[in-house]
């Protein structure tokens, strides 16, 4: 059974909260506070005069290249009125679904690391077209990923039409909802007339779009216009997006907790405001990574306690508001998959099922989502399977209290050859596929393999396994072409590496 939901209040499902109803209130209030009177900074022209055409107070300094933007705070009660409570993204393969709304949870993979940590060699190397497909394979063949994104990003092509290449190589992989990166706008057109000819048309698209579009404005207080146009551009043409700010408590936001997650409100209200004076009723998605910096490494850390309380507490608020929620979880700050990735992404996939967050995604990162690693994403697999079943919870009826059986077996019995058993036991009690409970004797006999050698061994089944081709021929030139064409357009261009040192 497959558990997506949390939090219900009549099967008694566990239950996390980290905010209550008046801490919400308040940072909420505060962040319309400094939506108003500090505002924030905004670098469109078109973006600034669609916020000005609601009712935003707009003041431009001579020379400089932005414009400070102050939202009243009925322009967000006003937003919030047509704000959906739902948005639904499906796969290629319309089994694959997402409805993302209060305590509706999915997993699936982080974006875009410069570095993978190839499979077979265990060598930290960039990433290429072919690791991305693998990836994708590998969250097509992992019952517990719902959605994709890249882990990687396809440093064997042109700077310009990575992003291209880039959802090329996650169709040929997988038939799950996919949430993507643009490189401009371009790179955005691209890709949605990639996935109109994949879905069949965009009447095919309306129906139900098959990816998302991250965005993520620049903290503190700013939204570039390249940001503001891919808003603009997704609100217009009816693509679900992430609005996702990533303020780094001690460095681009404040230091405390309460002050970052106000901080990254404010930043998601105005995308949220936006949207919705351009186009009522436009689908999105808000919340991101919200962590620490280490003040010893100057890390972004991924692994921290903060990290899990800031994407919980902002899945409370999401909740509160009605909302979606892009939460954080199955990352971690080690460079290999070792006891220390293991323990991280149990604790921040626990929590972030826990409280409800709704499209989890970062699965498979580790080294501060710098890179991308096949074995965390295996593993994280199996931890997320672990912890749905917490979520289930233990339902209390007369059949499962099981007094009749009881009665049957009698003192000093056993309950083996029981119907009663045999019917439930396979629903009941949850199943680890790399996890070991072998004695001793049979573990020596298998091997002496630990977890992480399962993992890896998982790994490597899933990606010599022969399935059959995704796309056909035809639809693959089709597809190819564009990314092709691209090409041409940003000939001899070439990836600057140092952008990811």
């Amino acid at each position: 059974m497959q558990v997506h939901k949390t939090n219900y209040q009549v099967n008694a499902t566990p239950t996390f909260q980290v905010l209550s109803e008046d801490e919400i209130e308040a940072i909420y209030f505060s962040a319309l506070r400094v939506l108003y009177e500090t505002g924030v900074c905004v670098y469109d022209k078109e973006g600034v005069d669609v916020a000005h055409s609601g009712g935003a107070i707009v003041e431009h300094k001579p020379g400089e290249d932005c414009w400070l933007v102050k939202i009243p705070p009925w322009m967000v009660d006003k937003a919030r009125a047509t704000l959906p409570k739902k948005v639904v993204v499906i796969g290629p393969d319309r089994k694959y679904r997402m409805e993302l709304y209060k305590n509706q949870i999915y997993f699936g993979a982080g974006s875009d690391t410069p570095f993978t940590l190839d499979p077979y060699t265990g060598e930290r190397r960039r990433a290429t077209y072919k690791d991305v497909k693998n990836f994708a394979r590998l969250a097509q063949a992992l019952p517990n990923l719902d959605f994709h994104m890249s882990l990687g990003i396809t440093q064997d092509t042109a700077v310009g039409t990575y992003d291209r290449w880039q959802y090329l190589a996650m169709l040929e992989g997988t038939t799950k909802p996919i949430n993507i990166t643009a490189v401009d706008m371009d790179g955005l057109k691209d890709q949605l007339e990639m996935a109109y000819i994949r879905v069949g048309g965009k009447e095919e698209w309306r129906k139900g779009p098959i990816f998302s579009l991250y965005i993520e404005p620049v903290s503190p207080l700013s939204h570039s216009q390249e940001v503001v146009q891919k808003l603009l551009f997704a609100t217009d043409n009816e693509i679900p997006f992430v609005y996702t700010p990533c303020p780094l408590a001690g460095a681009t936001a404040p230091s405390t907790l309460a002050g970052t997650a106000v901080q990254a409100l404010t930043e998601s209200l105005f995308g949220i405001v936006l949207s919705q004076i351009r186009k009522p009723g436009a689908p999105l998605i808000i919340g991101g990574l919200m962590s620490n910096m280490d003040m010893r490494t100057a890390v972004y850390c991924y692994g921290s306690p903060e990290m899990a309380l800031l994407s919980a507490a902002y899945t409370d608020i999401t909740k509160w508001l009605g909302v979606p929620m892009y939460e954080t979880a199955g990352c971690s700050d080690v460079k290999t998959f070792d006891e220390q990735a293991a323990m991280e992404a149990a604790i921040n996939i626990t929590t972030a099922a826990l409280v409800g967050g709704n499209m989890i995604h970062d699965v498979g990162y580790i080294e501060q989502g710098l890179t991308s690693s096949p074995d965390m994403m295996v593993a994280s697999n199996e931890i997320i399977s672990m912890v749905k079943r917490i979520l289930r919870g233990i339902p209390v009826t007369d059949e499962t209290m099981a007094l009749d059986v009881m009665d049957a077996v009698g003192p000093g019995g056993h309950f083996l050859d029981q119907d009663h058993t045999y019917e439930r036991f396979r629903t009941e009690i949850w199943q680890p596929e790399l996890m070991d409970r072998q004695v001793w004797e049979n573990w020596e006999l298998a091997g002496k393999k630990d977890f992480q050698q399962r993992v890896h061994e998982k790994v490597i089944q899933i990606l010599e396994t022969e399935t059959e081709p995704l796309l056909d021929e035809a639809m693959y030139k089709e597809l190819r072409r564009i990314c092709e064409l691209a090409d041409a357009r940003h000939k001899g261009e070439e990836l600057d590496m140092n952008l990811f040192v």
